[in-house]
C-alpha cells in the first residue's frame, strides 16, 4: 500500500508548510459548544469507520464533544454541500472523499457548491487502493477472466459505485475503456451497500476499498481479482495488482479529507489541523488505520488543496477520454 501512495506523499511534501504554533492573542475563545463532524457516507462506510478513529480524540485535545453526523446521498454531494453551506464559525467540519472534494467539479455539468470557492481544506486524513471485487458465482479468478467475461456479455452485466465521481466509480470507467467492455454503472449510498448487492448477486463487481470489502472476501462471500496501487500491496501482498493483471500503469487512489466552510477564522482552521495531524500520525490512529487497509496520512491545509487541484486535473482527463457520466 506504502507504494500505491508514494506518488501522493510526493505530491504533497512541497506544500507541507510548518504550521503556525499559536493562534493570535487576541483571537475569539475557542470552542465553546460541541462540533459536529459532516460524514458524507453511511455508517459503516470507511469515511465513517475512519471518522470514529478521531472524533473523541479531538474532542478531548479541544474540550468539547466532536459528533460525527452522517448525511450520505448523491455520491457524497449532499453532505459535502451541508458543509459548504453552514456557517463558517468553527462548528461544523466535513470528512469527504475525492468525488465531491474535487473530480465532481468537472463530471457535474452544476453542483450546488463549488469545492474551490466554498470549502476550506484542513487536512488529507488517509489514503487506501481500491480492490475488484466480483460475485463469486461468475466464476472468474483473474481480471483477465473477469473482462473477458464482460465482453462476452456487452451491456449485460453492471458494476456498483459509491456515487458518480467516486474513485470506485472512475476506476471502473477507466477499466471499461481500456479493456474495452460494456459494464453498467449502479451507484449507490456507500461501500456497504455496494458490497451487499454484489454479494446478493444483484450486481456483478465493484472497485471498492478493502476496509469494507476484505470481511466478506475472507467469508467467502466477495472474490477479489485485484488492487489498483501501482505495485503490490504490503498489507494485501497476495493480491496481483490491475496493472500487472495486462494493464499497465493503471493506479487509483482512494482518500478522504477534511474540510470545513470556506470564510471559516483562519486561527481555528490552523488549529483544527494542528490538532489533526498530530492525532493521525499518532502511533494508535496509525496502527488502527492500517488495520483497515488505509495508510493514515496527515497534511497542512495546502497539503490537500494541492491533492485537489491535481486530482481534477488527472480525473478530468479520465472523463474526457472515456465518456464518464453522473449516473
Amino acid at each position: 500500500m506504502k507504494r500505491s501512495i508514494a506518488a501522493l506523499a510526493l505530491a504533497l511534501a512541497a506544500s507541507m508548510g510548518a504550521f503556525a504554533q499559536a493562534a493570535p492573542a487576541d483571537a475569539p475563545a475557542w470552542p465553546t459548544k460541541a462540533i459536529r463532524m459532516i460524514v458524507v457516507f453511511p455508517p459503516g462506510s470507511s469515511p465513517d469507520l475512519v471518522a470514529r478513529m478521531l472524533n473523541d480524540k479531538l474532542g478531548a485535545v479541544l474540550g468539547q464533544p466532536v459528533i460525527v453526523e452522517n448525511r450520505p446521498g448523491a455520491g457524497g454531494n449532499l453532505g459535502t454541500a451541508l458543509v459548504a453551506k453552514a456557517a463558517p464559525d468553527g462548528y461544523t467540519i466535513g470528512l469527504s472523499i475525492g468525488g465531491p472534494l474535487a473530480v465532481n467539479k468537472v463530471l457535474y455539468a452544476r453542483l450546488d457548491y463549488d469545492p474551490f470557492k466554498d470549502l476550506a481544506p484542513i487536512t488529507l486524513v488517509a489514503a487506501s487502493p481500491n480492490v475488484l471485487v466480483v460475485d463469486p458465482k461468475l466464476g472468474v479468478s483473474t481480471v483477465k477472466e473477469f473482462t473477458a467475461l464482460v465482453r462476452s456479455q456487452p451491456g449485460k452485466l453492471n458494476y456498483g459505485s459509491i456515487g458518480n465521481g467516486s474513485a470506485s466509480h472512475l476506476t471502473m470507467e477507466l477499466l471499461k475503456t481500456r479493456a474495452g467492455m460494456d459494464i453498467v454503472h449502479v451507484p449507490y449510498p456507500g461501500s456497504p451497500q455496494v458490497n451487499a448487492a454484489i454479494a446478493s448477486g444483484q450486481i456483478a463487481a465493484g472497485f471498492v476499498v478493502p476496509a469494507t470489502a476484505m470481511p466478506l472476501v475472507q467469508a467467502g462471500r466477495l472474490k477479489a481479482l485485484a488492487v489498483t496501487s501501482s505495485g503490490r500491496s504490503l498489507v494485501l501482498p497476495g493480491l496481483p495488482t490491475v496493472a500487472e493483471s495486462g494493464f499497465p500503469g493503471f493506479q487509483s487512489t482512494a482518500w478522504i479529507g477534511m474540510v470545513a466552510p470556506a470564510g471559516t477564522p483562519p486561527a481555528i482552521l490552523d488549529r483544527l489541523s494542528r490538532e489533526l495531524v498530530r492525532i493521525i500520525r499518532s502511533d494508535e490512529v496509525k496502527t488502527r488505520m492500517l488495520r483497515i487497509y488505509f495508510q493514515a496520512v496527515g497534511t497542512a491545509p495546502d497539503g490537500l488543496a494541492h491533492l485537489m487541484r491535481e486530482e481534477v486535473e488527472r480525473w478530468g482527463k479520465v472523463i474526457k477520454q472515456t465518456g464518464a457520466k453522473a449516473d
